[in-house]
């Protein structure tokens, strides 16, 4: 069998949600598979790390895809093309993004419909293109792969999909994220937090994450608590984050803010896994894989209450209203005075994680690869 995959979120050093999805599936079903051939299809120039074994045909389709036009482009002309070239058998795309000029069975992973729900957080071009082609995207796949039961209801009760024809398939976490010693831990606060006891953020920063919100809540339990605590906030700026600059220069306890940016996960692992709890309000996620790295670092903290956070941190978290400052601010101080309650928390912590798991996700997904060409 040709498998044809959409590999473009496939950069070395910028892998985020959606590429880590694609790279530790698509490294898993490869090599299981040596049986088959598979196709990947790329943007621009790839990294030779991504081509995991010797079954790997890359091929680099022009022009780079990162434009509401060029997506149009590349998927409507550039990826038709090349399936019929390489006489493909189906095509798997990871990003939500499909062809809607081919004929070739098509499995589409859909993340989150954010852009429904908080269009007013993308740019104007980019939230028009996404709502006006994604149903027919989904329309068009033959099965489709959700990474929450959440974002499958979503795509049930938003586009009318057929439950039938959709597989959720959870996310995982890099082996790499696990707890530390008390040494080690302390050696990085030593390092990123000038010695003291954070919270920590990972993410993007953009209005979804909740970034401003987050703040004026710590600002608030800054206010109520007499404690060093720190807040990490470690993520690179994304679209329409001036707002984010702005307060994190000028908040009321700026010098207790520290923010990085983008790191690896040999880097992450370390800050999330030494952090005192990890604070993840985000307005709304698909998945939120910073809580399952937190949790298999047996790290616990307060997450919102929306859309597919409780179903990923379970009952290993507190939650609050990501709309009310007031209530964050309240979760943050019960975290940080009730020791008891945070022990048991964290101890939850271990069997949630269990939940989640890269190589069973991957089984799954060469089951839903078999399924969409039925």
């Amino acid at each position: 069998m040709r498998i044809a995959v959409n590999t473009r979120f496939l950069q070395k050093g910028k892998l985020e949600g959606i590429g880590w999805f694609t790279y530790e599936i698509l490294k898993r079903v490869v090599e299981s598979h040596p049986e088959h051939e598979f196709i990947f299809l790329f943007d621009r120039p790839y990294d030779p790390i991504f081509i995991f074994s010797s079954n790997i045909t890359p091929v680099v389709l022009q022009p780079p895809a990162r434009h509401p036009l060029l997506w149009f482009l590349w998927f409507e002309f550039s990826v038709p093309r090349a399936l019929k070239k390489y006489k493909a058998d189906v095509f798997v795309s990871t990003d939500g993004f499909n062809s809607l000029s081919t004929h070739i069975p098509t499995l589409l992973v859909v993340h989150d419909l954010a852009f429904e729900h908080f269009p007013e957080h993308l740019p104007f071009k980019f939230k028009s293109y996404l709502r006006y082609f994604s149903p027919k995207f989904v329309a068009k796949a033959n099965r489709i792969v959700c990474v929450s039961n959440f974002t499958k209801q979503d795509l049930v009760k938003t586009y009318r999909t057929n439950e039938a024809k959709i597989d959720v398939i959870y996310n995982g976490a890099n082996d790499r994220y696990k707890p530390l010693n008390f040494e080690e831990a302390h050696t990085v606060k030593e390092s990123y937090a000038q010695g003291e006891e954070y919270y920590v953020f990972a993410g993007a920063l953009h209005p979804r994450k909740n970034i401003t919100t987050l703040l004026k809540a710590f600002a608030l339990f800054k206010s109520k608590q007499r404690t060093s605590m720190k807040l990490l906030i470690i993520g690179r700026y994304a679209w329409n984050s001036d707002e984010i600059q702005h307060l994190i220069a000028n908040h009321p306890y700026k010098d207790d803010v520290i923010r990085y940016e983008y790191m690896q996960v040999d880097e992450l692992c370390k800050v999330i896994g030494a952090a005192y709890g990890l604070l993840f309000v985000s307005l709304f996620e698909g998945f939120g894989i910073p809580v399952l790295e937190a949790m298999k670092c047996e790290v616990s903290g307060v997450l919102s209450s929306s859309s597919s956070l409780p179903e990923v941190g379970g009952d290993a978290f507190l939650y609050a209203d990501p709309h009310n400052v007031q209530d964050i601010a309240n979760q943050m101080c019960t975290f940080y005075k009730d020791e008891h309650l945070r022990s048991e928390l964290i101890n939850k912590t271990v069997a949630q994680a269990l939940k989640f798991d890269w190589d069973r996700s991957a089984t799954k997904f060469y089951e839903s690869i078999l399924k969409t060409l039925d």
